[in-house]
């Protein structure tokens, strides 16, 4: 899965699905990784889409799993397309009535066999849904997703209360705490960004 760095910019583009998907939570859960694509020929090949930052990195975060577990993929082979797409010799599969039947399935690996982060880098799985406050300790929301337009990564907040969500510079003096054991993050936003805490005492618990 991408990880993003306060105050630098994620490589690559940010292929995370909106929403953290698997079962269990903290680092004992399958996220999803990648998906499967058309059959390639009649060998049992299948394009593959990698949705990690290092898109051949989906190789070595075994074992991968479909949605419900059930399922375990071995990736033999993997010949580079563009970008983050692959032709894929897969374990078992050796023909093109079996390669077929893998079209548009998603790809899961288990939150613990990812690589450690580095200091101040976070995986953006383990960031949606953490409780976001502001400094006075009033709760500004959750976290939706980490997005990026070009210029920086930024945190995408759902609102405590509804409405349109808030974009917040996903860096160290807007985001001045990140605590993921605890399931929290505290925001500062900049001037220019419409957030702030809510009239009142704070509502934290």
């Amino acid at each position: 899965m991408p990880a993003v760095d306060r105050d630098r910019r994620t490589p690559g583009k940010d292929q995370t699905p909106p929403a953290p998907a698997g079962a269990g939570s903290g680092r004992s859960r399958r996220v999803i990784v990648g998906r499967f694509g058309a059959a390639h020929g009649v060998r049992g090949e299948i394009r593959l889409q990698s949705f990690t930052q290092d898109p051949a990195a989906i190789a070595d975060l075994g074992p991968l799993t479909d949605a419900s577990g059930a399922r375990v993929f071995a990736l033999e082979k993997l010949r580079p397309v563009r970008d983050a797409m692959f032709v894929a010799r897969v374990k078992g599969v050796s023909d093109r009535n079996l390669a077929e039947t893998l079209t548009n399935v998603e790809i899961f690996a288990d939150r613990a066999n990812f690589p450690a982060e580095s200091e101040d880098e976070f995986y953006v799985t383990d960031l949606i849904g953490l409780s976001v406050f502001f400094e006075n300790g009033d709760r500004a929301g959750s976290v939706l997703t980490i997005v990026n337009f070009g210029a920086g990564d930024i945190l995408e907040i759902r609102p405590e209360h509804g409405g349109e969500t808030l974009l917040v510079p996903f860096t160290k003096a807007a985001v001045p705490a990140v605590d993921i054991a605890a399931g929290r993050v505290v925001i500062a936003p900049p001037a220019e960004v419409e957030a702030k805490p809510p009239d009142g005492g704070s509502d934290e618990a």
